[in-house]
């Protein structure tokens, strides 16, 4: 079945272009249900039904496995038997009316402007990597980028004359306005610090490790858990925070939902409008901190 998977990967990469997190999401995902086939004796697809599938998804929730991650979990499955039936491996999609389990929309979790304040306050522009870290935290809530696309940004991405960031994604392309306290961190990281920590002239990447190569993901992870603790602030910040927290803050000082939508990069309003109840949530939170009578 590693044949299989081998095919259905390759068709969300090249037919669907799927991001790589996304993709990795998938294919976890199918090889742990092929894992348990083969522990239920099952060494074929073909030898699955309705059945196998819903015995599956209790078994993830008897692991106490959340519910968005069940959810997940069919999707992938979902999508697995649909290629595999387009394909002629099954007679049909044993998943077609299963329903997904329902989910509860968690709020966010977004830092107040005074928290995020003192999470871009913490990198010190004294050696090389604080003037990175400065750029990229200020970059992120500038612009509400994703840090997927964040490390993924070439040098080029940047219009310094113009100050905006192009991000891609797919085949959709944006362009964001950076604000002048990002402008300067970036000025300062591409003329004082990221000379110094390229290693390769050819090296296309904004941001670099201290081997002068492209930041990843897991980098970015350390570094905002790093800043988080020195700031003490009591909050889970993950790298989506800021992401979080630029939208919220948009709409908070009167920015219009299908602009944020635009500059965040959602596909369907239905994604943004999240922010909106936070902003009401904020909203009742202030009336009754505040007036006599709440």
């Amino acid at each position: 079945m590693e044949a299989l998977i081998e095919k259905f990967m390759d068709f969300l990469e090249n037919d669907k272009r799927l991001s790589a997190n996304t993709l990795q999401s998938y294919k976890r995902d199918i090889e742990q249900y092929i894992s348990y086939l083969r522990e239920m004796n099952l060494n074929s697809i073909a030898n699955t039904n309705k059945t196998t599938v819903i015995a599956y998804l209790l078994h993830l929730q008897k692991k106490g496995r959340a519910t968005s991650t069940i959810s997940r979990n069919l999707a992938s499955i979902r999508a697995f038997y649909q290629f595999s039936a387009r394909n002629k491996l099954v007679d049909s999609d044993p998943t077609a009316d299963l329903e997904s389990p329902k989910v509860e929309k968690r709020l966010p979790q977004i830092l107040s402007t005074q928290e995020v304040e003192l999470l871009l306050d913490q990198p010190k522009c004294v050696d090389l990597k604080g003037y990175r870290d400065k750029a990229m935290l200020e970059l992120l809530y500038a612009t509400g980028i994703r840090v997927s696309e964040l490390i993924s940004l070439d040098v080029d991405d940047i219009d310094m004359e113009l100050s905006y960031v192009r991000c891609n994604k797919g085949s959709r392309e944006r362009v964001i306005p950076i604000g002048s306290l990002a402008m300067n961190a970036l000025q300062d990281y591409l003329e004082k610090a990221r000379p110094l920590l390229v290693q390769n002239e050819n090296e296309k990447a904004l941001f670099v490790n201290v081997n002068g190569t492209r930041l990843t993901r897991q980098g970015f992870w350390k570094i905002i858990k790093q800043y988080k603790n020195q700031a003490k602030i009591n909050k889970d910040i993950t790298p989506h925070t800021l992401r979080h927290s630029f939208a919220a803050h948009l709409l908070e000082n009167g920015a219009d939902l299908r602009s944020i939508q635009e500059m965040l990069g959602h596909s369907d309003i239905s994604s943004t409008q999240i922010y909106a109840q936070i902003a009401k949530n904020r909203i009742r939170e202030v009336y009754k901190k505040t007036h006599p009578r709440a």
